[in-house]
């Protein structure tokens, strides 16, 4: 079904399920965080929501495992200070 409407497979190889864990693993974290609690009167407070949920909060503020907990506006920093430092 996949094939007949253009759609390519994202898994990596057959039975590997872990090349989507940190997407599932964001759209978990943004239903539970985000979306859960909240009823939205329109798509547009909905849209807004999930924009500020994303750039203001789990960018800039949220320390993630992943990145040695730090946030991913502070991990990107640190790298690109550490590839100043190396040119």
């Amino acid at each position: 079904m996949l094939e007949q409407h253009g759609i390519q497979v994202s898994m990596s190889k057959k039975g590997d399920c872990y090349d989507n864990a940190a997407v599932e693993s964001f759209w978990g974290t943004l239903k539970e965080e985000c979306l859960g609690r909240n009823v939205y009167r329109t798509r547009k407070d909905a849209k807004a929501a999930v924009f500020d949920y994303i750039e203001i909060f789990y960018n800039r503020k949220r320390k993630h495992s992943f990145l040695g907990y730090m946030s991913p506006v502070a991990y990107e920093e640190r790298v690109k200070e550490r590839e100043r430092e190396n040119t």
